[in-house]
């Protein structure tokens, strides 16, 4: 089995020790590839620095979570544009909206999307994108520029139905974690992710979060990792009714065309690192 993890936070603090140790473990349980989740200025470049220590392995995006949008001025876009130009960099975020945690104002939360969203349509960059409890603004505001952009992935999602066919009218990627393996608040989407069309599914597992809780045994330290990415995708195509090497081969495929990742190895080949 080969998989993709398109969203992994690898910049997090709990992966410094052994990130050397998680990505041999994901190689061993067939996750050959991830995509290094940026979400401030700093985890952005953090990223990009992990991609380019782990060529042909490792990706990264570059963007600011709505959770820190408070801070997202004009350094701060000169920055993301700086780093979305990078061979390494494959998509603009982790961007979008957030009206569950609030941790910003929404006006300045919708302002750092839209900020973000610019970059993406003016570098002709997919979007990785966060919604939680937001759907009609952050709808409103991805449908002005879906057109613009070739592609995007709603990362992590957890919604209802009519968001998920809102996402799938505008030809987006829908990528599923290891929510769908909780029994407490996944339920819906066990039903949902049967709808998704093969073409517009993605795996991640947004590691080190959202531990798949049905994994056993659990982890000690609850701690994700990419290698539990061959659980999710277990599960998954047990309720689509697909053998887990076809659910695999078809999102890998998915992954790699979204984020051009031949095209990006190509052009990290050629490129020298910058300083």
């Amino acid at each position: 089995m080969h998989l993709i993890d398109i969203g992994a936070n690898l910049t997090h603090d709990s992966f410094r020790r052994d990130l050397d140790a998680v990505l041999e473990r994901a190689r061993k349980a067939g996750v050959e590839r991830l995509v290094v989740t940026g979400a401030s200025r700093d985890g952005s470049e953090h990223a990009l620095e992990l991609a380019r220590a782990h060529p042909g392995i490792l990706w990264a995006t570059a963007g600011v979570h709505p959770h820190h949008a408070g801070d997202y001025g004009a350094d701060a876009d000169a920055l993301l544009r700086r780093l979305a130009r990078e061979a390494e960099v494959v998509a603009v975020g982790e961007t979008g909206l957030d009206y569950y945690r609030d941790l910003s104002p929404r006006p300045a939360q919708r302002a750092a999307f839209e900020r973000q969203l610019a970059i993406a349509v003016d570098l002709g960059m997919p979007l990785f994108l966060h919604q939680r409890d937001a759907h009609e603004d952050f709808f409103a505001l991805l449908k002005s520029a879906r057109d613009r952009v070739p592609g995007v992935v709603v990362h992590c999602f957890t919604d209802d139905r009519k968001a998920l066919f809102d996402y799938l009218d505008l030809d987006c990627h829908v990528g599923v974690t290891g929510w769908i393996c909780d029994e407490r608040r996944g339920l819906h989407l066990r039903e949902l992710v049967r709808e998704i069309p093969a073409g517009r599914l993605l795996l991640e597992t947004d590691a080190p979060y959202l531990l798949p809780r049905d994994l056993r045994p659990l982890p000690s330290d609850r701690r994700n990792e990419p290698m539990y990415l061959a659980h999710v995708c277990e599960v998954v195509a047990g309720l689509r009714g697909e053998s887990p090497e076809s659910t695999a081969t078809r999102t890998t495929a998915n992954a790699r065309a979204l984020f051009g990742l031949d095209t990006h190895d190509r052009m990290a080949a050629r490129s020298p690192l910058s300083d």
